[in-house]
């Protein structure tokens, strides 16, 4: 799995990204996961055409030790189609500024 992880979280830091992602982002099914809505205007010409497939997320992985942002954009829709993939570009840069934000709001410093 392409990720981009941040290790080594104190254990402040981990409550800090705990509670900022349980007010901010929907939670998965399983403990510590949250989905992250993808904005459509970022959606790749596949996943534009695919309205059936549409709402689109990349998922967030937070452990007492570490928090990591999936590379991998996700349907809410369907579990396998074409228009599920990893980030083009374009999603990888707002991948990596949701969580440079996410970290600089909380003022954290890794």
């Amino acid at each position: 799995m392409k990720q981009i992880v941040y290790d080594q979280l104190r254990e402040l830091d981990y409550f800090k990204i705990r509670d900022y992602l349980d007010e901010n982002v929907e939670k998965g099914t399983l403990e510590g996961i949250y989905q992250v809505d993808l904005p459509p205007g970022l959606h790749s010409r596949t996943q534009a055409e695919h309205a059936r497939c549409q709402g689109f997320y990349f998922a967030v992985n937070l452990d007492r030790n570490q928090v990591a942002f999936e590379l991998l954009i996700r349907s809410r829709q369907v579990l396998r189609c074409s228009c599920i993939g990893y980030a083009t570009p374009e999603q990888r840069d707002y991948i990596f500024a949701f969580a440079d934000q996410v970290l600089e709001d909380l003022g954290i410093r890794i």
